[in-house]
């Protein structure tokens, strides 16, 4: 058949070119929507959302690719690994994305998800607001989806959030 072994017979596409993928135009559109984030000493762009931490990363040899990753900021015990990897292996069979994913670090559970696509010919502004809204409200639901199902890891969260805020 051979459809997609003649990259170079593809005719030209008519319009405007796309622009590079960069840091200052993914704190643009983050800019225009009024949302609240910060830059890490690594450069990396992140903010909370629903007391999730976020992050907006550009990677690729070439930094093309545009990653927004999500992790569940509850507390859970490994000793729920199953159960959890269960429920990620569902949403990413169910769910075009973000992807996710589990593992165990110090003891207790990190969930994330993520959601990555490949901007090496270029991305419109439209494109990048679309992918951050996308990437967040997506994982957002996913987040919500493990909420309902640990509800002792939200009052653990809530417990330890309070802990921090009171005065010493």
């Amino acid at each position: 058949m051979g459809f997609f072994n003649k990259p170079d017979a593809l005719p030209d596409q008519p319009g405007a070119a796309l622009a590079p993928l960069s840091h200052d135009r993914i704190t643009a559109v983050l800019d225009a929507r009024g949302y609240n984030y910060g830059i890490d000493d690594d450069g990396d762009i992140g903010g909370i959302w629903d007391d999730h931490v976020f992050y907006f990363l550009r990677i690729g040899q070439e930094q093309e690719y545009l990653q927004v990753r999500g992790r569940w900021s509850r507390p859970l015990s490994a000793s729920h690994y199953t159960a959890v990897l269960e429920l990620a292996n569902q949403w990413n069979t169910d769910k075009v994305f973000p992807k996710t994913y589990v593992r165990v670090e110090d003891g207790e559970l990190g969930v994330y998800a993520e959601h990555s696509v490949d901007y090496e010919k270029g991305v419109a502004d439209e494109q990048i607001d679309q992918h951050l809204a996308c990437g967040v409200s997506t994982a957002l639901s996913f987040f919500g989806l493990l909420d309902e199902r640990f509800p002792e890891a939200v009052e653990e969260h809530r417990v330890r959030a309070q802990a921090a805020r009171a005065p010493e």
